[in-house]
């Protein structure tokens, strides 16, 4: 079992941008799949995006294409999400997920480790 932790999130205008990162206690390892999920308030989890540490394969949902892009940082050893063009509706707490996995996971039901979330603001 891995401990995340999510950083950047903050309070931004419409239109602005913000980059999270997601750290793992001891790093992340071949065979994970990391992925980024929000919980807009009052609504429920979904997914953004996921990316696999060994081949940096990556998988969007289909609000984040074109706007957010996810990536691996082996230097910094960190999975992170760069935001752009951010909108009132990108409101939501960010959450950073990790499990072992083939495969590229979509559901929240699939991942067995996560962080206790940052939160995300967009200003209109």
């Amino acid at each position: 079992q891995v401990q995340l932790l999510e950083s950047g999130g903050g309070l931004v205008q419409a239109g602005g941008s913000l980059r999270l990162s997601c750290a793992a206690s001891g790093g992340f390892s071949s065979g994970y799949v990391v992925a980024w999920f929000r919980q807009p308030p009052g609504k429920g989890r979904e997914f953004v995006a996921a990316v696999k540490w060994s081949s940096e394969n990556t998988s969007s949902s289909d609000s984040a294409k074109g706007r957010f892009t996810i990536s691996r940082d082996l230097a910094k050893n960190t999975v992170d999400l760069q935001m752009n063009s951010l909108k009132p509706e990108d409101t939501a707490v960010y959450y950073c997920a990790a499990t072992p996995s083939f495969a590229l996971l979509i559901t929240s039901e699939g991942y067995k480790n996560w962080g206790q979330g940052t939160q995300v603001t967009v200003s209109s």
